[in-house]
């Protein structure tokens, strides 16, 4: 071999074995918790096991895990109905139920092509005037729109002939509750797969904010717009957050925005202890510590805030505040980062173990787990 080319390859060799070195030794807590350390398994904790784990809400909400349930076994639309009208004035819970509803019949059908979600067809068919099965309506045909994205690709003709059947349902979600912000929280992320002008979604923002100004569901639909991977920047995105979390009225969760844009623009690799420690993402963590300490403790957004805390606590080796979340939120996993993934209980198990080992590591026992 020519002596140069030998040189160079030498060299490409050490870099490599180089970044693995590195790596190995940055997730090193990480692979010791997935080996198994020592640590306590979970029911030492009073945590469930990663086969009890409900992946279809990010946090307890009893009502509306009945109604998942009489939905499924019965079929019977009014279950959803009754959950729905029960959120009275409350957008931020009308939101996440609407989100989970048309989760599940999305769902049933992926389960049951032709059969499951059956519930909703029959109540768009006979109560047609009623807001809330239209709105529900219209996330299931979004929910239906990325599914063929996956397939076919995003920008397909069938995938935007099912965005906008979703976007004419919003309109008569709209017109049949015109105080509601939730059929224009739903458009917000049809506007971003339809690829709105930056002047017509900022038109339907300004129609949101006039109903909902502090929404934190509304803001976390609306950040994905201004994101990097679709139709903004990580400038544009972090201004977006910043002002909204600098905005907020007192026990809001805005304060937990700005996490939500850095996870976002997180690069594939992303292993390394020293990123989670860095200036940037240590103010977003303690912005949203700061949030979730202040805000009421039945906000129906604040599990998602918890989940998506306890991913960035135990990359920071941060372990009492991740343990903290894990208190708060074990048993539910429906929620951004574990969604992300094709096995949710799985990655956030993986994540509790991880804090659990940490936790012990340094002097924890399941006695002095704050709660």
């Amino acid at each position: 071999m020519d002596p140069l080319l030998l040189l160079i390859a030498l060299t490409m060799i050490a870099a490599v074995v180089l970044v693995f070195v590195r790596r190995s030794r940055a997730n090193r807590p990480y692979t010791q918790a997935m080996a198994g350390s020592g640590a306590s398994g979970p029911d030492a904790y009073g945590f469930l096991p990663a086969d009890h784990l409900d992946v279809r809400l990010p946090g307890p909400d009893p009502d509306l895990a009945e109604a998942l349930e009489e939905l499924e076994r019965t079929q019977d639309w009014r279950a959803a109905q009754r959950v729905l009208t029960a959120t009275g004035d409350n957008p931020e819970l009308r939101w996440q139920r609407v989100q989970t509803l048309a989760g599940a019949a999305a769902h049933e059908l992926a389960e049951r092509p032709g059969e499951g979600g059956r519930w909703l067809r029959t109540w768009r068919v006979e109560a047609p005037k009623d807001p809330g099965g239209a709105v529900v309506h219209a996330e299931f045909l979004l929910r239906q729109a990325r599914q063929t994205a996956a397939v076919s690709g995003a920008g397909s003709d069938e995938h935007r002939i099912i965005l906008e059947e979703a976007r004419s349902v919003c309109a008569d979600a709209a017109l049949l509750a015109p105080g509601d912000p939730t059929p224009y929280i739903v458009e917000l992320a049809i506007a971003r797969g339809l690829g709105y002008r930056e002047a017509d979604f900022e038109e339907l923002w300004s129609t949101v904010t006039a109903r909902a100004p502090h929404h934190m569901g509304a803001h976390l639909a609306a950040l994905h717009y201004w994101c990097e991977k679709w139709h903004g920047s990580r400038e544009q995105a972090d201004a977006f957050t910043h002002r909204a979390a600098a905005s907020a009225p007192e026990r809001s969760l805005l304060p937990a925005l700005p996490l939500f844009a850095v996870f976002e623009h997180l690069s594939e690799v992303n292993t390394v202890r020293s990123l989670y420690q860095s200036d940037v993402i240590t103010k977003a963590v303690e912005g949203a510590l700061y949030a979730t300490r202040s805000a009421p403790s039945d906000h129906p957004v604040l599990p998602h805030v918890r989940h998506l805390l306890l991913w960035f606590l135990v990359r920071a080796e941060r372990w009492q505040e991740a343990m903290e979340q894990v208190a708060q939120v074990d048993g539910h996993v429906g929620a951004v980062p574990w969604s992300y993934g094709a096995h949710p209980a799985a990655e956030y198990a993986a994540h509790r173990a991880m804090a659990v080992a940490g936790w012990e590591a340094t002097g924890g026992t399941p006695a002095t787990l704050p709660r």
